[in-house]
This record gives C-alpha cells, sequence and structure tokens, in this order.
C-alpha cells in the first residue's frame, strides 16, 4: 500500500472516530451535576451576619449607628437599661487586629470567631481572642453552625474544644450560636423547623453541659421566624443577639422580651451594642 493511500485511510478514521463521539455527545443527557456533600465543603469562613446581609441588607448609615448606642429597652438582667457598651465582633476576615485602635475607638468587648461546622477553625484565633483580653476587652468566642453536617451536640463539642469555653475570671462571655441562613442552599438546611428547633436543643444542651453556661443565641428575627418560628422557646435560658441593620432593634425572635446584644452594622466593621451598662456586661461574663 502507498504511503498516500495510508495516510487518507488513517484521516478517515479519525474524522469517523470524531464524528461518532460528537453524535454519541448528542444522544446522551449531560451528566446532572452534583453537589458537594456537607462534609466535602471547601473550608470558608463565613463571618458572623454575612448570610443575614446577603438575605436582608445593610441599611445603617450614621443616624442609625448613634441610635444603636442609645439607652433603650431592657438589659440581660430584665431592669431598665439607661446605658449600653460598645463592642465589635471579628472572624478570620480581620487577620491580626489592632486591638488597641479598637480599644481607642470605645469599644469594650469582642466576639471573635473559632469554628463553623465540624472541621473549620480560625486560623486568627488566638491573635484575636487572646489580644482582645489584653488590650482590656471582655471578650467571647463564637460558633456558625451549619445543621445539616451534623448534630448539634457534635459541633458543640467542637466548639468547646477549639477556643469556645468558659472561665469565671469576669472578662470571658459565654460562647455564642450564629444561626443564620444557610451559605449553601436552602435557607432552613432542609430542616422543618421542630428540626431545627431539635439541633439547636441539642448544642444548647451540650454547651451548657460542658461549661455550666447557657450560650449566647445570635440569630434575625427574619431567620428565626423561617426556620424555628414558635417550635423552639430559649427565651428562659439564652441570652438574645439579635442581627437587624437599621435605627430600632425591631420585632424579636419568639418569646423573647429583650435583647442583650444588637449587631446594628457590618461598616466599617461588625459593631454591636450590649443593652445594659458595663457592669451589667461584667456580670454576665462572671456567670
Amino acid at each position: 500500500m502507498g504511503i498516500g493511500r495510508r495516510r487518507w485511510r488513517i484521516a478517515a478514521a479519525t474524522v469517523a472516530a470524531s464524528v461518532s463521539a460528537l453524535l454519541l455527545g448528542a444522544l446522551t443527557p449531560a451528566a446532572a451535576e452534583v453537589a458537594p456533600s456537607a462534609n466535602d465543603r471547601p473550608q470558608i469562613d463565613h463571618p458572623m451576619g454575612s448570610q443575614i446581609r446577603k438575605h436582608e441588607g445593610d441599611n445603617s448609615n450614621s443616624y442609625t449607628k448613634r441610635r444603636a448606642l442609645e439607652p433603650r429597652g431592657l438589659n440581660s438582667d430584665g431592669m431598665q437599661a439607661y446605658a449600653t457598651v460598645p463592642g465589635i465582633d471579628v472572624s478570620s476576615w480581620q487577620g491580626n487586629v489592632d486591638w488597641a485602635y479598637w480599644w481607642n475607638q470605645g469599644k469594650r468587648f469582642a466576639y471573635v470567631k473559632a469554628t463553623e461546622g465540624t472541621s473549620y477553625k480560625n486560623p486568627y484565633f488566638a491573635q484575636q481572642y487572646n489580644g482582645s483580653y489584653n488590650v482590656g476587652m471582655i471578650r467571647g468566642a463564637y460558633h456558625f453552625a451549619l445543621p445539616d453536617v451534623s448534630s448539634g451536640a457534635a459541633q458543640a463539642n467542637f466548639f468547646v474544644d477549639n477556643g469556645g469555653g468558659w472561665s469565671a475570671d469576669g472578662k470571658t462571655l459565654p460562647g455564642a450560636l450564629d444561626m443564620e441562613y444557610n451559605p449553601y442552599g436552602a435557607t432552613c438546611y432542609g430542616l422543618s423547623k421542630a428540626q431545627m428547633a431539635a439541633w439547636i436543643k441539642d448544642f444548647h444542651d451540650t454547651y451548657h453541659a460542658r461549661t455550666g453556661r447557657w450560650p449566647v443565641i445570635y440569630t434575625s428575627t427574619s431567620w428565626w421566624s423561617q426556620c424555628v418560628g414558635t417550635s423552639g422557646d430559649f427565651s428562659s435560658t439564652a441570652p438574645l443577639w439579635v442581627a437587624r441593620y437599621a435605627s430600632s432593634v425591631g420585632e424579636l425572635p419568639y418569646n423573647w422580651g429583650y435583647h442583650t446584644f444588637w449587631q446594628y452594622t457590618s461598616s466599617p466593621i461588625d459593631q454591636n451594642s450590649f443593652n445594659g451598662a458595663y457592669e451589667r456586661l461584667q456580670v454576665l461574663a462572671t456567670g
């Protein structure tokens, strides 16, 4: 066989194979895109309130920020509040924090993200948690919940084992449970209201068993109404930390008569007010 004839046959076979592959691709349905399972999710840091801002927006401005620091409502012991205490919360997004700067801005407490789900740990936790304490702030840690990853008990234990504990030193606040919109999909993580309430109770009870303190619960009224509603009542044990980026706290989640903390803006950093005088914040830290 001549070289030219052999080359022609090879070329023809290549074209036939290509056409066959194209036809097969046209006739075969594309494989469905499969979302990663909860345990395969990347190690992403979701700061407190990031999903609330995404779904509810941040309407704070200079006026609303001033209003947030005015005394109003009741403090964490149910007594009339005549003062507020300003504070901030941080995560790995802030990196190494200049705590002296924020102290000079009048901030007197800080919450630091420790964990998320059952795999993420804030790599800046030590600098942030110890740095806020060393500058004189009353500090606490928080956990970003992923209720579809593992049980509430498993996440409470992971949190306590990685910085979320409590000590009666008068400078450490009880750990906070961050309950907000699902960053990965369905608002309520595929759980019914009763299931979500049970998950929170599992975390709540386990944290208390490990530390002797009830956790602070952080949430927005809108998310709580959609995902927990009246199925769970934690108002008699868990201090409420409500997120609302407006001029007032607004309606509170089911059965809480007052808030303890209010996250009122995310600009230029997450800022919060404690609903009471500094001495009352010390009482909350002391237990």
